[in-house]
């Protein structure tokens, strides 16, 4: 979608269009993260208010506001691999047989970087614990990220 071809900006502001709640062709400071999120991104909390960090709080942004900041977000996301993800919970893999305990996984998700809910980390392991409480590392990853 970041390629800017024109049916993307017109898709963008559709979607764009959508959260202006006022009418006035602008969107809250506060809603650029879920304009983003719906166009597919995925930017981090930090991501959004360094992106708007130049407006004021109670700013309301034009569609030639965003579109700078949605190609930004676009660019920047890192593409990380599935092994990516896997060497990293691996450090975690106390038996060295590719399964992770669920109890730590939810520890991990809930506690580093950006906390995920209760509800949410019960979404993203559903179906995926064995009879003995553990995830398939490499399974999981693939799941989530196909998602």
């Amino acid at each position: 979608m970041v390629s800017g071809g024109i049916d993307d900006l017109a898709d963008c502001r559709e979607v764009f269009a959508y959260f202006d709640s006022k009418g006035d062709e602008r969107i809250s400071v506060q809603q650029v993260g879920d304009v983003l999120r719906a166009l597919g991104q995925n930017p981090t909390e930090a991501e959004i208010q360094k992106c708007v960090a130049s407006f004021e709080k109670e700013s309301r942004l034009s569609f030639e506001d965003f579109v700078p900041i949605f190609q930004s977000v676009g660019k920047t996301r890192e593409k990380h691999s599935v092994e990516e993800f896997v060497e990293g919970l691996s450090h975690f893999d106390k038996e060295g047989n590719g399964m992770i305990n669920v109890a730590e996984l939810r520890h991990l998700l809930t506690t580093l970087g950006e906390r995920l809910s209760d509800e949410d980390v019960d979404q993203l392991l559903a179906g995926h614990n064995d009879s003995h409480g553990n995830v398939n590392i490499a399974d999981f990853v693939r799941a989530i990220m196909n998602q």
